[in-house]
């Protein structure tokens, strides 16, 4: 009987260790990986952002790491072969977590590998951009260009897969325009290029074609969107410019490892929920074009399925293209 009970109060002592150390999640520094270069637009910028105001809801630093390469699936991979311990994130986005299954012949599983925390952020459009030596002022200027000079052109893109790769497809289709595809490991990097006379043009975020756009180093043609950008109202839509219905955007968001605990995740999901809700965060994502979604949008649930019914569009458009990775 004395051996039961002591049998008993070890095991009550191990579940109350366990207990408590589940509470004192986090207990280090949590690292949240950014698949693309920093600098490189949108998915740097959003995940420093939320990064550094997480901090103040999980009492530990939110590191940010960039692993770029592969249109992103080189850092989600690192995440998915992560301890699911809730110290390794990864920001996500369409590409990464819904195109890249489609195109690459990946290591891990994009719905299977990961665990959904929250929904970030949607971005207003991007804007359609090109060297200011191209002779076209606007955009149906750039589309008689464009066929006038089939295969001379040639537009940036920050992996095979990407948004802007697959608008630039897009873009050919429905204009009968044909013109090259030059792949980076970024936004920024292309945008480098775009400056320097490399290539002709791009899709790219406002954040970072506003500022080349305002020091007259690039033309912007139009914003792919329903309506026009709040930072800059004289870009019109496509619908105004001339290619209604034009219309593509991203959304961001973080993934765990696939195991990651429910009470992790329900923890990293209340901080990313307070994060969004505070007043200078959201004029952060403001200033670059970022829509904050509604509450009922950011459990992890509504990511999950977010996630499937874009696979669910995608995918078929995609495989029925033949788009491959090169």
């Amino acid at each position: 009987m004395t051996k039961l009970l002591l049998a008993v109060a070890f095991a009550a002592t191990l579940a109350g260790i366990s207990s408590a150390a589940s509470q004192v999640y986090p207990s280090r520094p949590i690292t949240m990986v950014v698949p693309f270069a920093a600098g490189a637009g949108q998915p740097d910028t959003i995940g420093r952002i939320v990064a550094e105001r997480m901090r103040a809801s999980l009492g530990q630093p939110v590191i940010i790491e960039n692993a770029a390469g592969a249109n992103g699936s080189l850092g989600v991979g690192r995440v998915a072969r992560a301890a699911p311990d809730g110290y390794t994130l990864v920001i996500g986005l369409r590409d990464t977590h819904v195109v890249n299954g489609a195109i690459y012949a990946l290591p891990y599983d994009v719905l299977a590998d990961f665990e959904p925390v929250a929904l970030l952020s949607n971005s207003r459009g991007a804007l359609l951009v090109a060297k200011k030596s191209l002779p076209a002022n606007d955009l149906k200027g750039l589309i008689a260009w464009l066929k006038a000079n089939p295969d001379k052109a040639s537009q940036g893109h920050p992996g095979f897969g990407s948004l802007p790769h697959l608008s630039g497809i897009h873009f050919q289709n429905i204009t009968g325009t044909r013109f090259q595809f030059v792949p980076y490991r970024g936004s920024g990097p292309a945008m480098q290029d775009l400056l320097a006379g490399q290539i002709d043009m791009m899709f790219v975020g406002a954040d970072t074609a506003l500022p080349q756009v305002r020091a007259s180093r690039i033309n912007a043609y139009a914003v792919t969107a329903m309506s026009r950008l709040v930072d800059a109202p004289d870009i019109p839509t496509v619908d105004e410019a001339g290619l209604p219905g034009f219309y593509s955007s991203q959304w961001f968001a973080i993934f765990a490892p696939k195991g990651t605990p429910k009470n992790v995740v329900a923890k990293l999901n209340a901080a990313v929920v307070d994060a969004l809700a505070d007043p200078a965060v959201r004029q952060r994502f403001a200033d670059i074009e970022n829509e904050i979604p509604p509450r009922d949008q950011l459990t992890p649930e509504a990511l999950g399925a977010l996630q499937k019914a874009d696979i669910e569009k995608w995918w078929p458009i995609i495989k029925a293209a033949g788009i491959k990775a090169e």
